[in-house]
C-alpha cells in the first residue's frame, strides 16, 4: 500500500546539492533546467533517504522521459553500466532497491497531492501549451513543494530482474554484416526492422544483358526460358535457356509477344552476377533436408521440392523468414506441421531477377549454412489404445460411436488399434482401464470425453493417478478447446473432448500427426496453434483442403 500520509517539504537541499546548484547541474547534464529533472532529483533524494547508507543499491525509472537524467546526476547508477534499468510504463515514478536482496523504496509523483499546487498541476497533465506556462511560478512551487507532491511505497524486485546482466555471444549479422548480440536472433535487430532510420532502397545493380530484335536473333542462344501463357489451359517454357533460335521460330516468338530477346553474346555477366538457375540449384541444395527431393534442372527459373515419401512437414520458419528478407531472393513453402504424401509438391525457391547479384546470393547461402530448411519427418505406425470414459457408455444407455471414430483416424496414418476399453467415470475404473490398455502394448494412448467442467469428467485425475505426466489441459483450438496432452513414461496421450463426437475435424486431427511424427508439443507451440485454429464449420468438411489449422 502507498503511504498516503503527506510528507513534509522538501528541504532546498537536493541530494549534495542546493536546490540553485541542482538547477545548474540539471541545466549542464540534461540542456536546460527541465521541471521533469528537477522533480526527478527531489524523488531520487527521498528515496536514498529511505534506504540504509551502507546499501549497494540499483535503480528502476518507469519512463524514458527526464526521469534517468535526474537518477544519473544523483546515483552511481546509469544505462551504460546497467545499474539503472528503465521500464517505459508510463509512469513517473523512481525505485531504488538492494540490488542483491531486492527490496526497496517507489517513489512516484501522486496526482492527488499536487492538486495543492496549481502550476505543477496544469504542467504535469499538460492543460496549458507550453509557451503558455509560467515557468517561474513552475519551478517556485517546485522548490515550495519538495517532496510533499510525492508518495513513497515499500517495493520488493521481482527475482529475474536481480540478476546480473551479461553480454551473449558476439555474431556478424547474416543480412548487413556487422555485429551484433546472438541472444536478439538470427540476425540483428535493426533487419528484423527496428532500426529507426530512414531506409531509401538504392537503385537495384543494373546488368547489362545483350539484347538483340527477334529478327536479329537468330543462330543465337537464348539466356533464360521464354515462358508462353494460354489462359485457363497451359503456362511453360517453350524456348530453353541455352536454346539456339531458329528463323522457324519467329513467329512463335511473335505469338507470345515478344520483340527482343536477350541473347548470349560469348562474354557473359561477370563474377559479381550468380544466373538464375545456377542459384536456385545451391538454395536447393541446402534447402533440403531428409525425406525431401526436388526438380532438377530448374524450370524457368524455379525448382520445386518434393517429399521422398509420406510424412510431416518441418519448416524452420524463423530462417525461411530470414532468407525471404534477402533482396531478389525467394522460397514459398506450405503450412509447416501439413500432412505430406509422397510425390507431393510443398515448396519452391528462385532468384527473382535472371541474374543476382553475388552479394545478395552469398548472403542468401550464408543463411542456409546452419542446415536445412525443410525436411518430411516419417510418421511411426503407433500401436493405438481407445479408452472411452462415460457412465452412461458404460451402462449401454448411450451407443458408442468414439471407437470407430479414432480407429478410422488412427488407421488412415497406418497405425493398429491393439485394445480398446469402456469405463465409467471413475478414476479408479479409469486407472484400471490405463493400466490393461498399457498391458496390451499400447504406445499410444487415446482418451475420449470426460474432459469438461461437469462434476462427473474425473478423465484428468484418473489419468494422474495412472501417472500422467507432463500434462498440458487446453488448448486454443475450435473445435477441440478441452484437449489434454500428457505422457504415461514413454507412453503418448491424447484426451479427445466430446466434440469430436460431432464435429468431422477437430484439435485431434491438428495433434495426431505431430504426435505420430515425434514433434515434441508444448505450451508455446499450442498458443501459436491458436492463429488459424478457428473451424469454419463449413457443410461440407473438406479438411485438409482448408483454413482450418494453417
Amino acid at each position: 500500500m502507498s503511504d498516503q500520509t503527506p510528507l513534509p517539504g522538501h528541504s532546498p537541499a537536493v541530494g549534495e546539492y542546493t536546490f540553485e546548484e541542482f538547477l545548474d547541474a540539471v541545466e549542464s547534464f540534461h540542456g536546460y533546467k527541465a521541471p521533469g529533472v528537477v522533480i526527478g532529483g527531489i524523488m531520487v533524494d527521498l528515496a536514498m533517504q529511505k534506504l540504509p547508507s551502507s546499501t549497494l543499491f540499483d535503480a528502476i525509472s518507469e519512463t524514458t522521459y527526464c526521469l534517468p537524467d535526474a537518477i544519473q546526476l544523483l546515483t552511481p547508477c546509469t544505462t551504460g553500466n546497467g545499474w539503472l534499468r528503465v521500464f517505459n510504463l508510463g509512469r513517473y515514478a523512481v525505485s531504488l532497491y538492494d540490488k542483491y536482496q531486492g527490496q526497496g523504496f517507489r517513489v512516484f509523483v501522486d496526482s492527488r497531492k499536487i492538486k495543492a499546487f496549481s502550476e505543477i498541476y496544469t504542467w504535469f497533465f499538460k492543460l496549458k501549451p507550453k509557451k503558455e506556462q509560467d515557468d517561474k511560478l513552475l519551478m517556485h512551487q517546485i522548490r515550495e513543494a519538495g517532496s510533499a507532491i510525492c508518495s513513497i511505497e515499500p517495493v520488493t524486485i521481482q527475482p529475474q530482474y536481480l540478476k546480473k546482466r551479461h553480454k551473449d555471444r558476439i555474431a556478424s549479422c547474416p543480412l548487413c554484416g556487422e555485429a551484433y548480440p546472438l541472444d536478439h536472433g538470427r540476425i540483428c535487430r535493426a533487419c528484423q526492422g527496428q532500426s529507426p532510420y530512414l531506409v531509401v532502397a538504392d537503385a537495384p545493380s543494373m546488368l547489362r544483358l545483350h539484347t538483340a530484335p527477334i529478327e536479329d536473333s537468330i543462330g543465337q542462344k537464348i539466356l533464360h526460358d521464354l515462358t508462353e501463357i494460354v489462359p485457363g489451359e497451359s503456362k511453360g517454357p517453350v524456348f530453353k535457356k541455352g536454346q539456339i533460335i531458329g528463323a522457324g521460330d519467329l513467329c512463335q516468338l511473335h505469338r507470345m509477344g515478344k520483340q527482343h530477346v536477350y541473347v548470349d553474346d560469348g562474354k557473359g555477366p561477370g563474377e559479381g552476377w550468380v544466373h538464375e538457375d545456377e542459384a536456385a540449384l545451391a538454395f536447393a541444395e541446402a534447402m533440403a533436408g531428409k525425406g525431401v527431393t526436388y526438380t532438377e534442372p530448374p524450370r524457368e527459373g524455379k525448382i520445386n521440392f518434393l517429399a521422398a515419401g509420406d510424412g510431416l512437414l518441418a519448416v524452420n520458419a524463423q530462417r525461411l523468414e530470414i532468407f525471404n528478407r534477402i533482396s531478389g531472393v525467394m522460397c514459398a513453402t506450405r503450412k509447416g506441421y501439413s500432412t505430406i504424401r509422397e510425390g507431393q509438391i510443398f515448396a519452391g525457391t528462385r532468384a527473382i531477377p535472371l541474374f543476382l547479384p553475388r552479394v545478395d546470393f552469398e548472403k542468401a547461402m550464408q543463411v542456409l549454412q546452419e542446415g536445412p530448411l525443410f525436411q518430411i519427418l516419417p510418421l511411426r505406425n503407433a500401436r493405438v489404445g481407445i479408452l472411452v470414459t462415460g457412465t452412461e457408455v458404460f451402462r449401454g444407455l448411450v451407443q458408442d460411436r468414439f471407437i470407430p471414430i479414432i480407429r478410422a483416424k488412427t488407421e488412415k496414418y497406418g497405425c493398429c488399434v491393439v485394445h480398446s476399453k469402456i469405463v465409467p467415470d471413475e478414476k479408479e475404473a479409469i486407472l484400471e482401464g490405463v493400466r490393461e490398455i498399457l498391458s496390451a502394448g499400447a504406445d499410444l494412448l487415446v482418451t475420449t470425453a470426460g474432459l469438461s467442467v461437469d462434476p462427473d469428467d474425473v478423465t484428468r485425475q484418473g489419468l494422474i493417478e495412472a501417472g500422467a505426466k507432463d500434462m498440458l489441459y487446453g488448448a486454443p483450438i475450435v473445435p477441440g478447446a478441452m484437449t489434454l496432452l500428457a505422457r504415461i513414461g514413454a507412453v503418448q496421450v491424447i484426451g479427445v473432448p466430446a466434440c469430436a463426437l460431432y464435429f468431422k475435424t477437430t484439435s485431434f486431427d491438428l495433434l495426431l500427426p505431430r504426435l505420430l511424427a515425434g514433434v515434441p508439443i508444448t505450451r508455446i507451440d499450442l498458443a501459436r496453434m491458436g492463429h488459424g485454429a478457428f473451424c469454419l464449420e463449413c457443410k461440407t468438411c473438406s479438411y485438409p483442403k482448408c483454413p482450418f489449422g494453417k
